[in-house]
């Protein structure tokens, strides 16, 4: 190789790129970049529920929030972390704003981050001014307007970031620099190893055979190649004829010869010759040569490239294999195609026979959709529009067709059974009762079912509407019915019961009558409770009422119990018996307080009245799956089954002064709420639960 480098050959060599310039151009692309950071904010505040105002105002995906409770926690935090700006309150425990502010000023790292100083105590000019004296910039009274806040951080997170890009922009330039220097650095190391990689990228890395000879044909200089690939070792081959390296060579006639070698060289210079070549052990392999001519000092010099064409001839060989595997394959894939052929006509007219199914069924449930007696609708779960409507829904509700298709669903026209709130079509229904406005204002109830399906190319809403509203006023006057024949059937306990009070009123007034020197004072009383109980009665027999008007309210249930319990309380401890709470958090619940309050009380007395002497009352609230449920448990006797039967019932009492209409006011009650009552009784006690529905 020394021996070509002296007489100036011009070989092609690939230039290395050393490991050095490599990394120094890594290191130019990581200054370069830039990465996107949370901007950091502390804020100091001994009280949590400050912090959390803070947090909800300051809330960014750009800002890391973070909390200190203390002026010591804020100091710490600046140890560990770079922050935009400080939100300080003035009064704290321990380390007081001023000087935890003072502190933060003292050191070096930390004197320039910006202060906001927050207090609600003094809003005084000597406080003002202090606070300004020990590095504030700015002084906030609470209550603060969010927004204000909001704009002064953004403000200062604004100066922090500019900053932060200055003295980026500076280290940038310094590295564009340092990276100058370093290439005309490298270019000189290049420089000076360049002869070097010229001669290793030859020896080392090239696969084939290069051999330089003269015209006399001996050869000059071999790469390392030689030794793989002829088993010679370079020195043995120089000042050999090159015609030992050749079995025979091919030329355009097809005549193969080592002694045709010198003649064929003037005439295929830079062409590729096919050739065999003789190895150090005699064995012999197919090669491409190529030769290439110049001239050193006026001598001519050829280079000569050997090439390894062993696997290629291989790979000729399997591809000619191949081919004639692959014309067999096309015989049999053209018999293959013909049997699928004939098997595609049978499979076409199963299809079409499938296809025919498929339009009777699609006509079948297309028909089954138009002539439902429900009222059925295809919506859009994304816009809320009619994509179809059947027949029964157009005869309902007095729209056409062409009124409805395409247009938005009004959602206001459809609401729950007690008017108040309109449907969502998000959440899927089962038979839930609603009332829905037709075209001319008419109010229908109906049973309302959906269901999100996937009809192609986008999910849709199917809205099943089951009317009933003749069934409705069916059961109306159905009940007005009812209601008439239980009239008749408590006239007769009313009657009953107010009759016994007013025999006694009216004796002792016909005794009065003819007694000229009047009643006496007993007498007069007695009258007077007779008439009281009547009075009574009849008052808690308009509590009855089915139509009565509640005037409900948002309330929370544990507040009215609550307010109630003194009362309770008082009635147990005058009896020798306890009550108790177990009140457990519930949400609000629409209810009318007066009728709440004689509700508890009529079911808190009888059990009270159920219990010997030491026996407790458990009164306990609790939400499950978003019901509120009141649980009110003594610790009586039981309730038999055949009263447990007769329970609610007007007029029906176990108790020899009761008027028997106590639970059936509570029954009342819960009805108007849309409450149920159930109860669970036994030797232990009874427990009677009252279930009130979410509004």
């Amino acid at each position: 190789m020394g021996w070509v480098k002296e007489r100036g050959l011009d070989l092609l060599v690939m230039e290395p790129v050393t490991k050095n310039l490599t990394r120094q151009k890594d290191c130019t692309v990581n200054l370069n970049s830039t990465t996107t950071q949370k901007v950091n904010i502390l804020m100091v505040d001994n009280q949590p529920e400050n912090l959390l105002a803070l947090e909800a105002v300051l809330s960014s995906p750009h800002y890391n929030l973070v909390s200190a409770t203390s002026g010591n926690a804020a100091l710490k935090c600046l140890l560990k972390q770079e922050f935009a700006v400080i939100l300080l309150d003035v009064q704290m425990p321990g380390l007081n704003g001023f000087e935890t502010a003072k502190l933060i000023r003292a050191r070096e790292k930390t004197k320039h981050i910006p202060i906001i100083f927050i207090t609600a105590i003094s809003q005084d000019m000597e406080h003002v001014q202090r606070g300004y004296s020990v590095g504030a910039i700015d002084y906030i009274f609470k209550p603060y307007q969010p927004e204000t806040l909001k704009q002064k951080i953004e403000k200062f997170v604004e100066i922090y970031q500019k900053y932060k890009e200055e003295i980026s922009k500076s280290e940038s330039q310094r590295s564009a620099e340092l990276n100058e220097v370093n290439k005309k650095l490298d270019q000189t190391t290049l420089d000076l190893q360049r002869t070097e990689a010229l001669a290793k990228v030859i020896s080392e890395t090239l696969i084939d055979t290069i051999v330089t000879f003269n015209g006399q044909g001996s050869i000059l200089s071999v790469n390392s190649a030689i030794k793989t690939m002829f088993g010679y070792h370079p020195d043995e081959l120089v000042g050999q004829p090159i015609g030992n390296l050749f079995l025979k060579v091919k030329g355009d006639n097809g005549n193969s010869s080592p002694y045709l070698f010198f003649s064929l060289i003037n005439s295929c210079l830079g062409s590729v010759i096919e050739s065999v070549a003789l190895r150090k052990d005699e064995s012999h392999f197919p090669t491409d040569i190529q030769i290439g001519e110049t001239a050193v000092e006026g001598h001519p010099i050829f280079v000569c490239t050997i090439r390894d064409v062993t696997e290629r001839k291989l790979m000729e060989e399997v591809k000619k294999q191949q081919f004639n595997q692959m014309e067999n394959m096309v015989k049999d894939r053209t018999l293959e195609l013909l049997l699928a052929n004939e098997r595609l006509q049978i499979e076409i007219e199963e299809r079409k026979k499938i296809t025919d199914y498929l339009f009777v069924s699609q006509e079948r449930f297309r028909k089954i959709f138009e002539f439902c007696p429900s009222l059925v609708a295809l919506i859009s779960l994304k816009d809320k529009t009619y994509l179809d409507v059947n027949t029964s829904w157009i005869n309902v509700t007095g729209y056409s067709y062409d009124e409805l298709h395409l247009q938005k669903i009004n959602l206001l026209d459809f609401f729950d059974e007690q008017g108040s709130n309109s449907i969502h079509l998000e959440q899927p229904f089962r038979s839930k009762k609603i009332h829905y406005k037709t075209k001319h204002g008419e109010i229908r109830a109906g049973l309302l079912s959906t269901e999100i399906i996937d009809v192609q190319p986008e999910p849709c809403i199917l809205f099943v509407l089951t009317d009933y509203t003749e069934r409705v006023l069916m059961e109306r006057e159905m009940s007005r019915l009812d209601r008439l024949n239980l009239i008749g059937e408590m006239a007769a306990g009313i009657a009953h019961e107010i009759r016994n009070p007013m025999t006694t009123v009216s004796g002792f007034l016909q005794v009065a009558r003819s007694n000229r020197e009047g009643l006496p004072k007993e007498i007069v009383d007695l009258m007077l409770e007779e008439l009281s109980r009547a009075n009574s009665i009849i008052t808690e027999f308009l509590n009855l009422a089915k139509n009565k008007v509640s005037d409900k309210k948002i309330q929370n249930l544990n507040t009215i119990i609550e307010a109630l319990f003194p009362l309770i309380q008082a009635e147990a401890l005058r009896s020798r018996k306890q009550a108790v709470l177990d009140l457990h958090d519930c949400p609000n619940i629409s209810v009318d307080e007066k009728e709440i309050r004689q509700l508890i009380l009529n079911i808190v007395l009888n059990g009270l009245d159920s219990m010997s002497s030491g026996g407790q009352l458990t009164i306990k609230t609790y939400a499950e799956e978003q019901a509120v449920i009141l649980e009110i448990k003594d610790q009586g006797i039981g309730i038999s089954s055949e009263i447990l039967e007769k329970i609610g019932t007007p007029f029906f009492t176990t108790k020899e002064n009761g008027t028997g209409l106590g639970l059936a006011i509570c029954y009342s009650v819960a009805e108007r709420h849309q409450a149920d009552i159930d109860i669970e009784t036994g030797d232990a006690g009874s427990t009677f639960s009252i279930r009130f529905k979410p509004f």
